[in-house]
């Protein structure tokens, strides 16, 4: 069972080592384990067309297929956002209808707005689906000394919904 789990992590290392850097896999797959309760996993990207890439600017990086063998888990998705100065990453987690299980900084790069990594903020985001109409102080509460981080994720989030909607009619996930 352990020499399976090994060569199920080390295949994952392999084809993701050019695609999601070695700090951010790390807590992508703790991610995973702890959201999907699972040890056994693979992430394969999505294959996009480069019409569709170039529509909903996504790139084969951010979106990821969990599975478990040939079983679809769901969906990792892996990107940077804006923040004041600099940009900080960001995983979303979704099950197999594209409903947000989870939200998770990766990394945050600035002194300053470092709060929208609270869980407390970041659970707003579960349970929101594509057709979900999406607005910072509307739907999404704002945090004082992160306004400015608080929105580029709130927008990032929507943003990240409506591109995955977008792929889901084409049939391409």
């Amino acid at each position: 069972m352990k020499k399976i789990q090994l060569i199920i992590i080390l295949s994952t290392i392999f084809h993701l080592s050019f695609q999601i850097p070695k700090p951010l896999y790390k807590k992508v797959v703790k991610e995973i384990k702890t959201v999907f309760k699972t040890n056994q996993f693979s992430l394969h990207k999505i294959k996009i067309s480069k019409e569709q890439k170039n529509n909903l600017k996504i790139n084969t990086t951010t979106l990821f297929k969990i599975q478990n063998k040939n079983q679809l888990l769901g969906y990792a998705y892996v990107d940077k956002a804006n923040s004041k100065v600099d940009k900080f990453d960001y995983l979303i987690l979704l099950n197999t209808k594209l409903v947000i299980l989870k939200t998770k900084i990766l990394i945050y790069r600035e002194d300053y707005g470092n709060e929208i990594s609270s869980k407390r903020w970041l659970k707003q985001f579960i349970g929101l689906k594509t057709t979900d109409k999406i607005e910072y102080n509307i739907n999404i509460d704002g945090i004082s000394g992160a306004t400015i981080s608080a929105k580029s994720m709130t927008h990032a989030v929507a943003k990240a919904l409506k591109k995955l909607q977008k792929l889901q009619k084409n049939n391409t996930l």
